[in-house]
């Protein structure tokens, strides 16, 4: 059988069951807290940005790879055969916008 406590270890038991529990009611109270509560949500969504501009910059960074891998070989040099299209129809538009433009000036 266990042996017999004294009284004075009863109380001593008591305090430190005491003591115990102030420190968890502390915990909770700081846990409970709304700035707690506010920060860990305001963590939450920081993260979730985070993840998400990560996950944009990739899809972007590998939008830009796969057009430029449609005008650049693989040893870097152009591909003269889409560059110049390309090219062609870029002043193309930039003729009709200048054409246009002036047309509009005149009348």
């Amino acid at each position: 059988m266990s042996e017999a406590r004294t009284p004075a270890q009863i109380e001593a038991d008591i305090r430190r069951r005491r003591d115990e529990l102030a420190v968890t009611l502390d915990e909770i109270g700081v846990r409970l807290h709304p700035s707690t509560i506010a920060g860990d949500a305001k963590a939450k969504v920081a993260s979730a940005v985070d993840r998400t501009a990560g996950r944009a910059f990739v899809a972007v960074n590998r939008a830009v790879s796969d057009v430029k891998a449609q005008f650049v070989n693989e040893e870097g040099a152009p591909r003269l055969e889409r560059v110049v299209p390309v090219a062609l129809l870029a002043v193309g538009l930039v003729g009709l916008f200048a054409l246009s433009s002036a047309r509009k000036r005149r009348g």
